[in-house]
């Protein structure tokens, strides 16, 4: 930090010299200065702890590592901003933000990369190892154990297992005793940790034991849980007063990554509001100059974990419409519980040329604003939509913000079964990076000019 500092404050001042560095030294001196300096080296410091950046990483991949620090740096380099505007610091100009996060970002992850290969090298050559013994003796005690061979480099080995039955062939296995015998192994072996792999339901108060035994002796515990066989849960532990809770999170889209979804979401919608006002103002005469009745449409529909919203939109059919839908009932085109009719007879002209370019959809910026929805997602549905669902993992759609446009938008929309629809939708969510709702942003452009599958 205290290299970036200095690196970015003389690329800030366009040249090293001396007069440069007198008066980063003449900054240094003042009192409300030191304070903000010390406040930052505090604040940076606990940054890195609370993202677990000080402990030993050896299972964990080299991307998460980056991630992780890269988290920390834009965090760290926010609390200087704010700490420079608190202190009325003058450095602190947006180009020595700039020049301070990207040094500051590249010298840890240079110095990281730099260690961790070095680690790798020095393990393979048996330096700097952990030795681990393994309790149980199930398949999924001969998998970890074959990934921690495999992976020399992370500088593991497997001293023996512990077990009151053998459930694989005592020949793969190099059995050191039963689990009434952890204490005397112990006191008599090398182990740096032990891991668990017992099934819980089963061994419950063994485990118990078995925690308190190494914890007692200040022995790395781990456990290959198989409480609850999740295939899309992230799982994560808290600590909440005297409990720790085991929290498992369905969706991709929560912490940071939710928040940075969220600024997008504020700021890019913001500005299309901005951008596409004309057009708004244009699509709301050419509402009231063909069909009497209000110029937007609002419905109730059901979003984020089933909250039910107002949601706006260009009114494209005439007064009434809703009432009449029961009797075209008959004519829906689309399976499932959803309504569609191509050339539904409740839409008057203006409302046809509305939903052939979706500028319709436009006013549900202003519901991406006040945060009911996000600019890409699954779409709402109406309520009368969502009481038709019958497969539960269909529901799950409902787990994250519903969006403007997703993968059914830029892939036919009405040419698609509610089938495949909730599938993409699934596909979307399972699979949900940022960058991929950047990539569905840029696609719906293309999919809009040329209506691909516009009602």
């Amino acid at each position: 930090m205290f290299a970036a500092l200095l690196s970015a404050y003389l690329l800030t001042e366009h040249q090293a010299d001396y007069v440069a560095l007198n008066k980063l030294h003449s900054l240094r001196i003042k009192v409300v200065d030191f304070i903000g300096f010390l406040s930052i080296t505090i604040l940076w410091h606990i940054t890195f702890k609370n993202l677990k950046l000080y402990r030993s990483r050896r299972l964990d991949s080299g991307r998460n590592e980056w991630r992780d620090l890269i988290k920390a740096t834009t965090i760290g380099t926010s609390i200087i901003t704010l700490v420079g505007v608190i202190i009325k610091n003058t450095f602190t100009t947006p180009l020595f933000i700039i020049f301070f996060w990207g040094l500051s970002t590249l010298f840890i992850l240079f110095f990281r990369t730099t260690l961790r290969y070095l680690l790798k090298k020095v393990r393979i050559h048996g330096r700097n190892l952990r030795f681990v013994l393994i309790v149980g003796t199930n398949q999924r005690a001969y998998d970890y154990a074959g990934m921690l061979e495999e992976k020399k480099e992370m500088g593991y080995r497997v001293i023996g297992y512990l077990d009151e039955n053998i459930h694989l062939p005592a020949g793969e296995l190099n059995l050191i005793g039963t689990i009434k015998d952890l204490p005397s192994i112990l006191k008599s072996h090398i182990v740096d940790e032990v891991v668990i792999t017992l099934p819980v339901k089963s061994y419950y108060q063994e485990i118990q034991k078995i925690i308190q035994q190494a914890e007692e002796q200040g022995i790395i515990i781990r456990h290959l849980s198989d409480i609850f066989d999740t295939k899309m849960a992230h799982p994560s532990t808290e600590q909440f007063g005297n409990f720790t809770v085991l929290t498992m999170i369905p969706s991709a889209q929560e912490g940071w990554r939710y928040i940075a979804k969220r600024a997008i979401d504020i700021a890019l919608g913001t500005a299309l509001v901005i951008v596409t006002s004309p057009l708004m103002a244009i699509a709301a005469i050419a509402i009231k100059l063909s069909a009497p009745g209000p110029v937007l449409f609002t419905q109730y529909r059901v979003g984020y974990n089933k909250r039910i919203f107002n949601l706006f939109k260009f009114r494209t059919m005439l007064v009434g419409a809703e009432e009449l839908q029961g009797e075209l009932e008959e004519q829906n085109e689309m399976d499932g519980p959803v309504f569609k009719i191509k050339d539904d007879p409740r839409i008057f002209k203006a409302g046809r040329w509305l939903r052939k370019w979706s500028v319709d959809e436009l006013p549900q910026l202003f519901n991406v604003i006040n945060g009911d929805m996000s600019l890409v997602g699954p779409r709402p549905l109406p309520v009368r939509d969502y009481n038709g669902f019958h497969k539960n993992w269909q529901r799950r759609r409902f787990s994250v913000m519903p969006g403007i446009t997703c993968t059914w938008q830029i892939s036919g929309r009405n040419n698609i079964s509610f089938e495949n629809w909730m599938k993409m939708d699934m596909e979307y969510i399972d699979n949900w990076k940022l960058s991929r709702d950047f990539k569905i942003l840029i696609k719906t452009i293309p999919a809009v000019i040329k209506r691909k599958g516009a009602a």
